[in-house]
This record gives structure tokens, sequence and C-alpha cells, in this order.
């Protein structure tokens, strides 16, 4: 950590000390005096010397990210990426899997890639080895690696930079490695893709223009070049022939041979470059008697100058500063820099006859070790057109109100990382719509303020303020807040507000940040609390849910990431039509039917973070995979197909048994069913009575209308000149009886029951019924009441299947039949009449009777 202790900063006119508020009234008069900045900031340098090695190494993944279409290059899925850092690996292991794209092997000891090192790895897109002692890679190393696209090869022990043969590859990384020269191989003149190079050695200390001939026609748009060195050598040119430049990050020192500094300068102008980026240009303690940037003036095409971690002497900062202001820069920006008082007088810089291009300047972090007030004399014309100024990092407490009301221009005010807060932001001699006139976004983020309403009332002056940003405060809410209307956006991350701060804010806000400030519930009435609300974050926090009935009709973005939601429903996103992104990665997921919808419906372009971000939590089996692996039981999450499924099966289930039902006769088997239930219950209701009943006929006779003839010629006149009662159903059935009803008194009223079969017989649906009828009277009287004549063979196969039970009493009784030949039917008639008459026709009738009541089991009669 850097331990910063900073007392105050204050201003006061040139050559004479003078009260706040005499300061103020002074600058009112005349805007075209000389200004005295004094800061006192105590730094341990040697806290700040072992920062800047690890800023450098960032810089080359700034400089990946700043190119907005080379992100997404390679794949970082779990399941695709391969980390084997720090393993003590000697070599790279052989069997990895084919599907590897990210590979990382650094910090390990492996000397050299050879042919069949990564054969495997067909779709390897990003290869990481640095800090592993690499000496050689063969010349067919990546030959199987034609789709890498990152290859990152940074300290490590290469005294040659390889050849590549590798068609797709975007990003090179050959720095801090001990080569002794920048000659690049002819095979880079065929890496058509490479848009950004970092390449540097403390080996290498001069520059060649052959150097960079393989790259004359590539279109290379980041150069990152240099290890913190001094050139000895660079021969004009050199850079000048890469076209395509529009970023360069120049890790080069310079002390002594500032026209290598200058060729270098003037060779990148002539390129398309608009952005230069000095880290560490003088070396600690160097002493410069001369001027380093005098060919400043002469630029032309660039346009952003960057001065990072670099010891700085006063005396050179005026250097700096008068060839600036003739130059073509428009933004200038100091990041982490020493500042080193060097002259009596400070930092002095007069009114200078031209004009400036610059536009904004950034100082982000500035360090002294001097027990006194640097100072800084500026002239305010040379100022007044800055539209950016950025003050961060510099331990100020006090607002240098006279230096920021100079600059009338000024849109975008930057104070973050200072020691303000609103006894020295808005102090009394400090009046905001004077020093604010046409200010638009104003950042206060890691400082001191702690009252809201005190703030809101005092932007209420800051007549043209849009943007406001009060992250990394301390904010605290105890009293309403009175917003002016034309702040619009409004950031209060990292505060520790709670939910009740949706009730101190503006209506008028489109944009609020409230990211980590305690928030567990989304109110639902934020539509009506405001209603221009377009970009609402809220990650970090501690929502479980999304309400469902939430309404917010204007908004286009919403962050909940980072938060305790546990599903997104439908029901929910459709209170934001007109949302175009949505973050809501790193939540813990329930991988379940609640999740559902936004797993296979939502429109996953709308998410910046997918899929990386979003990983199932619960059930436990799935904790820890990714969403879109999650396979989910489609059918088992949709309750209305679910319904339709099982009614279609129903439906389907249903004909087919209703065909089988119409085929087997199945409506007619249901009618019986039905009737036999009707005669169980009477029989119930009879049993009583039956116990003294008599039978009224000896038989019931059952035949085909067909048949009727030899019934009524044959049949009944032999029998009933035997004495025999006979019910016949065209002389007995009751008039106005349904004929049901009256084939079940009859049959109930009969000893026995008669059936004439002959092939009209079986064809008869009354037929049918009467001997349902009767078998089940026979059934439960376990009587032997069925007595069968075959007036006519009928093959016992060719029955109709509702006939299947006279099949099966065919085969198992013996039944008489009625012969053609006369003599035999005097025996036929002796038989049956045999059969149908009773010794004590009383007695058998009581005995009947007795059986109907005791209600026998159902059991079939065996012969």
């Amino acid at each position: 950590m850097v331990n910063t202790m900073c007392r105050h900063a204050f201003i006061r006119p040139h050559n004479q000390v003078h009260s706040r508020a005499q300061a103020v009234n002074e600058q009112e008069e005349n805007h075209n005096y000389l200004l005295n900045i004094k800061f006192s900031c105590f730094v341990s340098k040697r806290m700040w010397s072992t920062i800047w090695p690890v800023l450098i190494s960032c810089l080359l993944l700034i400089s990946l990210n700043a190119l907005g279409e080379e992100s997404g290059y390679c794949s970082t899925l779990t399941e695709h990426t391969k980390d084997l850092s720090n393993n003590n690996l000697t070599r790279i292991p052989s069997h990895l899997s084919n599907s590897i794209e990210y590979f990382d092997v650094s910090h390990n000891n492996i000397a050299s890639i050879v042919h069949g090192d990564l054969s495997g790895l067909t779709h390897l897109c990003f290869l990481k080895v640095t800090h592993c002692g690499l000496q050689y890679i063969s010349l067919d190393a990546f030959s199987s690696n034609s789709e890498m696209k990152i290859l990152n090869l940074s300290y490590n022990q290469l005294t040659v930079i390889p050849n590549l043969h590798l068609p797709q590859l975007r990003m090179l990384d050959l720095s801090s490695n001990p080569y002794p020269s920048y000659a690049l191989p002819g095979s880079f003149g065929n890496l058509s893709y490479l848009s950004i190079l970092a390449i540097g050695s403390t080996d290498a200390s001069s520059v060649n223009v052959d150097d960079f001939v393989p790259l004359q026609n590539i279109s290379l748009k980041k150069l990152i070049f240099g290890d913190g060195t001094e050139l000895q050598n660079y021969e004009n040119g050199s850079f000048s022939q890469l076209k395509s430049l529009w970023g360069v990050v120049l890790k080069v020192t310079f002390c002594q041979h500032f026209d290598i500094f200058s060729n270098m300068i003037m060779d990148f102008d002539q390129t398309q470059t608009k952005k230069i980026q000095l880290v560490k240009l003088f070396p600690d303690q160097c002493t410069i008697r001369t001027d380093p940037f005098m060919a400043f003036k002469d630029l032309r095409v660039l346009s952003n100058l960057s001065i990072v971690d670099t010891w700085i002497n006063s005396s050179v900062m005026v250097k700096l500063f008068k060839n600036i202001w003739k130059s073509s820069f428009e933004e200038t920006v100091f990041l982490n820099i020493t500042y080193n008082e060097d002259s009596p007088d400070g930092f002095q810089l007069p009114k200078q006859n031209h004009t400036t291009n610059l536009r904004a300047f950034v100082l982000d972090g500035v360090h002294h070790h001097q027990y006194h007030y640097p100072t800084f004399n500026v002239s305010m014309e040379l100022v007044n057109k800055l539209t950016y100024l950025k003050f961060s990092g510099t331990g100020m407490n006090i607002l240098p109100c006279n230096l920021i009301s100079a600059i009338k221009s000024l849109q975008l005010l930057d104070l973050s990382n200072n020691l303000l807060d609103e006894s020295g932001f808005w102090w009394f001699g400090c009046s905001s719509h004077k020093v604010y006139p046409a200010l638009r976004k104003l950042s206060l983020s890691h400082n001191r303020f702690n009252d809201l309403a005190e703030i809101a009332k005092n932007v209420n002056d800051m007549k043209f303020l849009e943007s406001l940003d009060l992250s990394f405060n301390s904010i605290s809410i105890d009293k309403p807040c009175f917003w002016p209307p034309h702040l619009i956006e409004l950031s209060l991350s990292h505060n520790n507000l709670g939910n009740d701060i949706f009730r101190y804010l503006s209506p008028y806000f489109q944009k609020i940040d409230l990211s980590k400030t305690g928030i567990s519930v989304i109110p639902l009435n934020i539509s009506s609390l405001f209603p221009r609300l377009t970009y609402l974050y809220l990650s970090f926090n501690s929502i479980q849910v999304i309400p469902v009935d939430l309404r917010a009709l204007m908004l286009l973005s919403l962050h909940i990431d980072q938060n305790a939601v546990t599903f997104i429903s439908q029901k929910s996103m459709e209170g934001f039509p007109k949302l175009r992104t949505l973050k809501a990665g790193y939540n813990p997921f329930s991988c379940d039917c609640d999740s559902f919808w936004f797993l296979t419906a939502f429109n996953k372009s709308l998410l910046s973070d997918w899929p990386q971000d979003y990983t199932c939590s619960t059930p436990p089996s799935f904790s820890g995979m990714r969403f879109e692996m999650y396979e989910h039981a489609w059918l088992s999450c949709q309750p209305g197909l679910q319904a339709a499924v099982v009614l279609l099966v129903l439906f389907v289930v249903g004909t087919a048994l209703a065909i089988t039902v119409y085929s087997c006769d199945g409506i007619w088997y249901t009618k019986m069913l039905w009737v036999w239930m009707r005669m169980k219950r009477r029989g119930y209701k009879r049993a009583d009575r039956l116990l003294n009943a008599t039978f009224r006929y000896h038989a019931f006779i059952s035949y085909s209308q067909h048949d009727s003839v030899w019934v009524g010629s044959q049949l009944v006149p032999e029998l009933e000149r035997s004495g025999l009662s006979l019910c016949v159903h065209e002389r007995d059935f009751e008039p106005g009886m349904w004929i049901v009803d009256n084939i079940i008194h009859c049959v109930e009223d009969s000893y026995k029951s008669l059936f004439i079969l002959s092939k009209h017989f079986v064809q008869s649906e009354w037929c049918n019924y009467e001997l349902f009828f009767a078998q089940h009277r026979a059934i439960s009287v376990n009587d032997d009441s069925l007595v069968f004549v075959l007036l006519e063979p009928i093959p016992p196969d060719s029955l109709p299947k509702k006939f299947l039970k006279l099949r099966t009493l065919l085969r198992r009784k013996t039944y008489l039949e009625w012969p053609a030949d006369e003599r035999k039917q005097r025996v036929f008639w002796c038989n049956l009449k045999a059969i149908l008459q009773t010794v004590d026709q009383s007695k058998i009738l009581k005995d009947v009777a007795t059986d109907i009541a005791e209600m026998c089991p159902l059991v079939p009669v065996k012969e």
C-alpha cells in the first residue's frame, strides 16, 4: 500500500499571499493573472518504486481491452480452459483434451517447445507461457495450432525472436526476453491479422530500419515497445513503416540520447498514431539540461500524450508544457508521477503568444518528497479552453476555486480519490454558479462526503450539471433532498444507504447507480418514483427477487448481478418492454422449473455477461454447473403442455377403448351389466318373499321369431299335452311392461329355461338377453335350470363374439338335438319331457326359493 498524507491545498495569486475570500475577489476582477497552486503531500518513495512494474505488466491487458473488436477472440468457459500454472512442470503435458482453447502454463520450468508438445490442441486459441525460463521454440512447434489468436511468451529467456506461422494470430507478447536485436523474422509478414504487438528486451540497444520491415503490410494497430532501458541507436524511419498504428506504449528510458526520443516521436507522428504513452520516461534523479520535447511543436497527428510512472523535475515540467501548448496534443495525462521542485520559483509558465489545442488535462497520482508546498504559476490563458480536468490522488482537501473558475469552458471535472468533504468543496469563498458556469459532469468519488441533503442543495447552483458521481464516500440520509431538475445522472455506489434511499432521489433522474448500497428490495412503485429512468445499476446488493409487478417502462439497462436472485421470471421481465441490456451474473440461480423460461426463451443477446457468469447454485447436485449446460426436464416444466399431453393421451386411449368396445360388442355387455345390477338389487329386496314363492311355469321358452312355426306347431302342443305349463313370450308377456322386465319375470317364474338354438337364434339380440338372464338366475340359485335344444347344427366356433358364453356352455353341457327321423323324435320328446317334469313340484319350488334367498356364491355349476 501507498501511505499518502496531504495536509491541505489552497490557491493564491502570483507573488502575493491572500485569504480565500480575497483570492476569489481578485479572480473576478482579472482572469489573466498567474496562480500559485500549493499542494503538500508526503509519500514513501520506496513504496512507489515497487508499483510501476506492476502497472507496466498490466498495459498489455489494457491494450487488449482497448480494441472493442478484439474482445471475445477466445473462449474462457470452464470446459475449454486449462490452467497448469505454478505446477513445477518441465515440459508441456501430453494427452490433453482436444477441446482446450485457453491454455496457461506460466510460472513453470519449461525450457523448450518443440513439435508434438501442442499437436493435440488443434483448437487452441490462447496460449500463455510466461516466467518459464523458455529458451527455444522449434520452427514447427505450433504447426498444429493454426487457430491460435493470442500468444504470450513474455518474461522468458528467448535469445532469438521465434519464427511464427500462425495465420490467425491477433495478439503477440514477446516482451522481457533477452534477444539482442529487434529484427523480426520474415514469417511475421504472414501474420495478416496481427493487431497488437508487445516487444522489448534489456539486451537490445538499437533499432534499425530493417527490423520492422516484415510488418510494413500488416495492419498493426497497437505497439508496446521497450523494456525500461535506454536505447543507444535508432535509425530514422524504423517506426514510420507501421502506417496503421493508432496507439503506442513506449517503455524506453531517456536521460542522454534525447535525439533518439525526438526521432521516434516524429516517426510515430507520420503514422496514424493518435495516442502515445511514455512509461518511466526519465530515470530517477536524472539531470536534464536540454529540452527533450522540442519535437512536440512540430507534431501534426499525435493528439493524446500520457506520461506514466516517471520522476520529473519542475524545470523539465516547464519545458514539457511549453512544447505541449505549441503541439497538436489535445489531451495530456500524468499517471503516478513523482514531482521534484529543482528550481527556486517552482513551476513557472507565463502567458504564451499562441493558441493551444489542449482540451483535457489529467493528473492522477502526484507525489513528492519535499517538506514544503510546491509552487505552480500558470497563466490562465493557457488553460481556459479545457473541457475536461482531472485532479485525482493529489490529497486535495480544499477546492482550488480560482483555478477552476478561470476555465469557463470546463464541462467534465473529476476530483476523485482526494480528501474533500462538503466544507472543503463548497467553502464560503467558492460560489458554485460562478465556478462552474458550463460544468456537466462532476466526479467526487473516493472522498469524504457524507450529507446527501447538503449536497443536493448545493448542486442546485450548478445550472448545467447533468451527472454527479458520489461513489465510495460515507453518504448518510436523514433529511429530505431537493435535487435540481437538470441533474439526470447520479451514482451513489459503495455507500451504506439501505432500502430507504429511493425516497431521497429525484423523479428527474434517468440514470441511477446504487451498486453495493445495502439494498434488499426493489420498490414496486419505481415507475412512479422515476418515470424517466433508463439506466438502473443495482449490483452487489442483497436483492432476492425481481418483483413480477415491477414496472419501468423506459428502462433500457438493468444491472442486478452479484445479488441473491435465484430465478428470473417471464412476468418480471414483462415490466421492462424497452430493455436492451441486462446484467444478472454471479447470482445463486436455482436450476429447476423456476428458471425454465429464462434458460429457454429469454433473449440471451440482452445479457452482457452471458454465459460465463451464470452458474447453478441449487439443488446441490447441480451446484457449480454452468447455467447453459443444465439439462432441464422440458415437459415437466410446462403445466399447460402437460395438460395438453394428458388430454391427448386420454383421448387416444378413450378412442382406442371405444373402438375395442364397439368391435367386441362392449355396448351390449355394458347394458347387460346394468341390467344384472338391477336384477341383483331386486334379488336382495325379494329374498324374503321368495322363501314362500311357487313357480308358475315348468319352462320359459326362448327362441327366434324365425323358428316360431316349429315352436308353435310342434314344441308347445306336444309339451302342453303332457300337462307341462309353458311360458311363451308371444302369449304370456304382460302387455305394457318393458320387454326386459317381462324376460326377467318369466325367467324367475319358470323352473327351467328352454332355449331353441338355431342359426337365427344366435343372430337375435333378444335371444341373447334371455340367455344372459337365465344363466344369471341359474348361477344365483345354484341349480341346473338351462335346457338347450339344437334345432339345426351350429358349429361352436362360428358363434358371434357376444355369444362366447353360449359357446362355453355348449362345450360343457349336454344338449338335445332335434332329429329328422320320426322314430328318433319320439325319444327326443320323452327326454325333454322328463327334464321338465318334477316329482314334487311344491317341494322343488320351495327349495329353489330357499336357494335364492340364501344367495349362494356365484360359482359355475359343475356337471
